[in-house]
């Protein structure tokens, strides 16, 4: 993690990191003002918070009340050497607690990742740099041995020169990547979390059997989501940007919607419209794209490859992002590997889907099949020993695909996991359902895993397989787990051989698709000097309904966003004009504005926990319309999960309201305890909403420049350093967006 530090007034410094900002200072003897903990008590504090992180997570997993559980540490120094400490942490237990679990709480604090580090001993490096934002060398503890040459099935180059190929490409891009935790539950399962240090909305996870092929993981999905903007998806691009000669890529084209908005002719072809516009309803107005806003410019699409006939079809970028979401991008170190990577996922994403939404009972794989891959077994051994069933499946549906399943079951929670893996070779697609089962996960978090149900609507529902897509925590039929299987087990082998394994395995997994009858398209992307290509294959390998770029299309964020960010220099016309538009919009009201308008606000501002609900409120309350801001309060208390300090606001606003609206009821006779209960700048808060000498309460003014947005605004670098790469890549190659 990347902590940047600002020299403040006297003594103070500021700690800033992801969201957050930390204040030091010193005590007065030292000559500060004791305005802030200094630098050794928050080091202090870490640990003790940590430790009780640790407690509460085993108590929370075991549904054991923390209430009564008293935590405190004491470090104590030695007087001939006063960096020789012992941290003493004692925790207080209630009587009822069984010996069992007084055992494990005391483990629990022992596993605490502060305390872990500091016995192991950090190495520290002080340097000197030139230019802190400009020094781009990656923060990746793990260098192999750039003497070894490790292949593994599915890489065209060794290990070693893959990490190094592609952490060279990430710095000198500007990216400074950093390792942000590592797992290794069980034996062969590694998996990590990388990420951009100045934008950590920037990361992805890496799954492999080795360290090596875990990182080398990570950095691909890395480059390939960078590659295809995948970062920046639903993001406000910001106007400079959006009025450039190009936003997405050099080779896009832009389409104005024709008569009465209808879709412009040379964009998508007939067998796409077939799919994306079967009744005639989708417009030329769905398909502007979010990220620009930029409707006068019009529609934005990318070429895309028909591998029927090489013929180029233009894409709108709205129609990808809306419904394909990340599945079918990948990078690789050729362009085959990267193809088969992609048309991998594809199979395995669509193939979980047809199981899981169809209730289909697949076949075990045989105990001597299993054995011929002994580095999978030990991992599903650990798994057992540590009391989770693992149930091993062909999900090949009787050889035509190249897909694994593992499932997890917990008994401790009725919970259950079904994780799938693709690949040409039986082995990696296996190897890659384990991997994916224990990505990014801790056994503790496996206790939140969903529990099966015979209650067909809940697994056929559209937003069970998105939850499956995102992190595989949909829902599973209980059907699944029959004995009688639907299929014959089959060990199934559609790789290549030799030198040309990817091409051939590429060559194989297009030749399913088209015996399925399906068009494929395919765009290459190699600007940013790494290979990655992103495959679409309409009706098959969309994430969300076609239905959704009519009815809950990214780009509804257009009807919004500048009269929210503009919000404290609307008039009260203006005001009400964007409070009617909120309510014809049937907007759900718990969405969070930063999914409606694509403006990634710090999550710890009220601005960040702003949903259209509060912002409907606060504008009724601007217009003094107190009956509808009264009942939308009292929504608010009921339902939303706020901060204490805006609960409270909202508390003292509600009984405020219900004083006014009472013809019976006098301000005056009640706010003296008003303010007794809630204190005085609290209540002129509230006081001001309704005088309207106050607006907004909370919300600082920001504007379509996204000032004060600072998460917003790394995001933005960000997307601004593939930018500048792309133009100059196009400059040298003459090629000039139309």
């Amino acid at each position: 993690m990347e902590i940047k530090v600002n020299f403040l007034d006297k003594l103070r410094l500021e700690a800033r990191f992801d969201d957050f900002t930390v204040i030091a200072d010193q005590p007065v003897r030292y000559k500060g003002d004791g305005s802030a903990p200094g630098p050794f008590d928050y080091f202090l504090a870490s640990s003790a918070l940590c430790a009780a992180y640790f407690v509460k997570l085993y108590c929370d997993t075991r549904n054991i009340p923390t209430e009564n559980i008293r935590l405190s540490q004491n470090n104590i120094v030695d007087p001939e050497n006063r960096y020789q400490q012992i941290f003493k942490i004692q925790v207080e237990l209630p009587a009822d607690i069984s010996a069992k679990d007084r055992q494990g709480i005391l483990r629990s604090i022992d596993r605490c990742t502060v305390k872990k580090v500091v016995q192991t001993g950090p190495e520290f490096v002080i340097e000197e740099v030139e230019n802190l934002d400009a020094d781009a060398q990656a923060l990746l503890t793990l260098n192999p041995d750039a003497d070894a040459s490790t292949y593994i099935i599915g890489k065209d180059l060794p290990l070693e020169q893959t990490i190094a190929n592609m952490s060279g490409i990430l710095a000198g891009l500007g990216m400074k990547i950093e390792i942000a935790s590592w797992r290794n539950l069980v034996p062969n399962v590694w998996s990590l979390h990388i990420r951009d240090a100045h934008s950590p909305m920037c990361f992805t996870n890496g799954k492999g059997a080795t360290k090596e092929s875990a990182l080398a993981s990570a950095l691909g999905e890395f480059i390939e989501r960078m590659s295809c903007n995948h970062f920046y998806n639903d993001q406000f691009w910001g106007e400079d940007i959006g009025n450039a000669a190009f936003v997405h890529y050099p080779n896009e084209r832009w389409f104005k919607p024709g008569h009465r908005g209808a879709l412009p002719a040379g964009m998508l072809d007939e067998y796409c419209l077939e799919i994306y516009n079967p009744d005639g309803e989708l417009r030329g107005s769905h398909l502007y794209d979010t990220n620009s806003g930029n409707t006068e410019r019009g529609i934005c699409a990318l070429p895309y490859v028909r591998q029927s006939d090489g013929e180029v079809v233009y894409f709108p970028t709205n129609l990808i992002d809306n419904l394909f979401l990340s599945n079918g991008m990948s990078a690789g170190n050729t362009l085959v590997e990267a193809q088969v990577q992609c048309l991998s996922e594809i199979f395995e994403r669509a193939v979980k889907r047809e199981i899981l939404e169809g209730e289909i009972v697949l076949p075990d794989v045989p105990q001597d099949v299993l054995a011929k891959y002994p580095g999978i077994l030990v991992g599903i051994a650990e798994l057992e020993n540590q009391g989770f069933p693992v149930l091993v499946k062909d999900a090949s549906l009787g050889g035509k695909y190249p897909v694994m399943c593992v499932t997890l079951m917990n008994p401790r929670t009725g919970g259950v996991f079904a994780s799938f893996g693709a690949h040409p070779c039986m082995e990696v697609a296996l190897e890659r359902s384990l991997t994916e089962l224990l990505q990014g996960r801790s056994f503790e978090g496996l206790n939140d895993l969903p529990r099966p149900t015979f209650e067909s609507h809940a697994v056929t529902e559209p937003n069970n397989f998105v939850e499956h897509f995102i992190d595989s925590s949909g829902v599973v039929s209980w059907r699944f787990f029959s004995a009688r299987a639907e299929y014959d087990f089959v060990e199934w082998d559609f790789s290549g051989q030799g030198e040309n394994a990817n091409a051939d395995e590429a060559a194989t997994l297009f030749g399913i698709l088209e015996g399925m009858g399906k068009e494929v398209y395919v765009a290459v992307y190699d600007q940013l000097g790494a290979i990655a290509c992103r495959i679409l294959v309409p009706g098959y390998s969309e994430i969300y309904p076609v239905e959704d770029l009519v009815w809950d299309n990214t780009n509804k964020a257009l009807a919004f966003r500048a009269d929210i960010l503009n919000l404290h220099r609307l008039d009260d016309a203006a005001l009400a004009a964007l409070l009617n538009r909120l309510e014809d919009s049937e907007v759900d009201e718990y969405t969070d504005i930063i999914t409606l308008i694509g403006v990634e606000f710090d999550e710890n501002t009220n601005w960040g926990q702003l949903t259209v609900l509060e912002l409907k409120l606060l504008i009724n309350l601007a217009l003094k319309q107190f009956d509808e801001a009264h009942d939308l309060v009292g929504a608010f208390l009921q339902y939303n999960d706020n901060t204490v300090e805006r609960g409270l606001f909202y508390q003292a606003l509600h009984v405020v309201l219900e004083v006014l609206l009472d013809d019976d009821l006098e301000l005056a006779d009640y706010e003296v305890n008003f303010r007794r209960m809630f204190g005085n700048p609290r209540m002129d808060a509230v006081m001001g909403s309704v005088d309207g000498s106050v607006r907004f309460f909370g919300l600082t003014p920001t504007g379509m420049n996204l000032d004060g947005l600072d998460r917003h605004q790394r995001l933005i670098d960000s997307y601004k350093k593939l930018h500048m790469a792309r133009a100059r890549m196009a400059s040298l190659s003459g090629q000039i967006p139309e």
